[in-house]
């Protein structure tokens, strides 16, 4: 809940993670906060290509996964994991299977679009499409669907990713969403919990 505070406001008026402070200069929205590191940091190129269609892949998936990898995954994994700890009451079978298919449609999409028979998004070295990627696909594992059980090619395509970043913190990155069937209401502020019931028994 310490996103919800005066001080973080001033970060980020929109009072959400991830938000970046450097020096003066804020700025919100992940995709945003990882463009502005790689050209500030001059990454190897591989991470954000120079070359125009390499990097045209990359914000092509970029901008099609927010709605899509990212609103389905986080969708599975908040009706799985913080609807029955809101409620109080088991998930009801029928909602699983409606996010759960919904999630399958794009996996499917993700695979034969942006996969397709490359080592990764933009070809053959890891790009931030990648990292985004996974990231957002470890949300329905840690919620206890492992949607690469079925899938080689993604599988195989996670394998490398992983290999790339190094297992060790690939690991801890995602430490947290990979224990969140451990998470109990009363570690989320109040607040939270209220913000989350509202959002999702809207759904």
């Amino acid at each position: 809940g310490q996103h919800r505070t005066e001080e973080f406001r001033k970060v980020n008026v929109l009072m959400k993670v991830p938000a970046l402070r450097d020096g003066s200069f804020t700025l919100a929205e992940s995709i945003a906060i990882l463009l502005y590191l790689a050209r500030k940091f001059k990454t190897p190129d591989h991470w954000y290509p120079s070359d125009l269609q390499k990097r045209a892949r990359v914000d092509e998936y970029l901008s099609w996964q927010h709605v899509n990898i990212r609103g389905k995954g986080s969708k599975l994994f908040l009706t799985k994991v913080l609807l029955p700890l809101l409620t109080g009451q088991p998930l009801p079978p029928e909602k699983l299977e409606g996010v759960t298919e919904e999630l399958n449609v794009v996996l499917k999409q993700f695979e034969e679009k942006f996969l397709q028979d490359k080592p990764f998004i933009a070809g053959s070295e890891i790009s931030l499409a990648d990292l985004v990627a996974l990231v957002e696909l470890m949300q329905p594992v840690g919620a206890g669907y492992n949607l690469f059980e079925e899938r080689p090619k993604l599988a195989a395509w996670r394998r490398r990713v992983e290999e790339a970043v190094g297992k060790q913190l690939f690991q801890e990155a995602h430490e947290g969403i990979l224990n969140a069937k451990s998470l109990t209401a009363d570690k989320i502020a109040p607040e939270l919990l209220e913000h989350f019931k509202h959002q999702l028994l809207k759904q």
